[in-house]
């Protein structure tokens, strides 16, 4: 066999064992942590098209995940219109938040764009937090809103157990994996990597860095929406501190920067390594030491930036392609 079929069938079989795992796993409990898993892993994935390839540092994406949980959750409780077709409005104003943040801010460097965008962030959680409604719409200030599980099914999103959820995050993965291929593989990729490297150089070969980060920029904040609206539905419950927390925005970074931004294994393996930290550290400090995962999370991103600064998916890559030679080199005889 060569490299690419080992490949193929070493995907083939990944993709196997995920399909696969609700028919072994019949636990609530463990199926719900898959089900975050997974949540994780495609939230820091649709983060990663802006964060990773185009180089720069957002810190604010709960807003966008926000947007799009409070967008569909508010239409179907108090409109009756399908979490579905919520689902694609609150994307449509997560692009055109994330267009208003990005067309100032990308000609800031370094610090000043994250700290822009941690203070878009805030300031949209604290008028969240406070006020009861927003126009029309009743977002019920810091009591958040609560989604009655009463006509169940997949035309309201709303399921009795939890192998519905588990397979449409796992597809929802699957799609902004592939968008993420096509796009690191396409023009606006090499625009985005040669933006985030060497912007100067980039510009000086007419490369239009602002415009290339901006398309990445929306369609990072689309995507982002989609999972705010999917949380709603799976959690039947949202709130300001959980759904716009700074939190949120911290631990989807340190995921794709331990994992390893700009890559597109990065994403799933910083979430493979961190979620079960995190759900760890909340069971036993929860209570004593409110914010203790993201203290874990910091010590093992301090460790990983000084040990591979290019995140955990290079060592592991260089081990798999070793072994992907090994196993050629024994069938080939060789």
């Amino acid at each position: 066999m060569n490299p690419k079929q080992i490949n193929k069938i070493a995907l083939i079989a990944i993709l196997l064992i995920a399909f696969g795992l609700p028919l072994v796993i019949r636990s609530a409990t463990y199926l719900h942590i898959l089900v975050l898993l997974f949540f994780y892993a495609y939230l820091t994935t649709s983060w990663n098209l802006v964060g990773g390839f185009a180089g720069v540092l957002p810190l604010g994406h709960a807003a966008f995940v926000g947007i799009g949980a409070y967008s569909s959750t508010i239409l179907f409780l108090q409109y009756g219109i399908s979490p579905w077709i919520g689902m694609l409005v609150g994307g449509v104003l997560a692009t055109f938040a994330g267009v208003l943040i990005g067309l100032p801010t990308f000609k800031m460097r370094g610090a000043y764009f994250a700290l822009a965008t941690i203070a878009f962030a805030e300031g949209f959680r604290v008028i969240v937090e406070n006020v009861d409604y927003l126009g029309p719409f009743k977002i019920n200030g810091p009591r958040g809103l609560q989604i009655p599980p009463l006509d169940t099914g997949l035309a309201n999103f709303l399921f009795t157990t939890k192998e519905p959820y588990y397979y449409i995050i796992l597809i929802m993965l699957i799609a902004v994996l592939i968008l993420t291929y096509v796009i690191s593989r396409s023009k606006l990729g090499y625009y985005l990597n040669a933006g985030g490297e060497e912007p100067e150089a980039a510009m000086a070969l007419g490369v239009n860095v602002a415009r290339a980060k901006l398309i990445a920029m929306a369609m990072s904040s689309f995507l982002t929406a989609l999972a705010g609206t999917f949380y709603a539905q799976f959690t039947l419950y949202i709130h300001p501190k959980s759904i716009i927390s700074l939190d949120l925005s911290f631990e989807i970074a340190f995921i794709a920067l331990i994992g390893g931004r700009g890559s597109i294994a990065g994403p799933i393996l910083g979430a493979l390594l961190l979620r079960p930290v995190g759900d760890f550290s909340r069971i036993y400090f929860g209570d004593t030491l409110p914010g203790m995962h993201l203290v874990i999370f910091g010590l093992v991103l301090i460790l990983v930036m000084h040990y591979q600064p290019r995140g955990l998916q290079e060592p592991l890559t260089r081990l798999y392609a070793n072994l992907v030679q090994r196993i050629t080199q024994k069938t080939t005889g060789r």
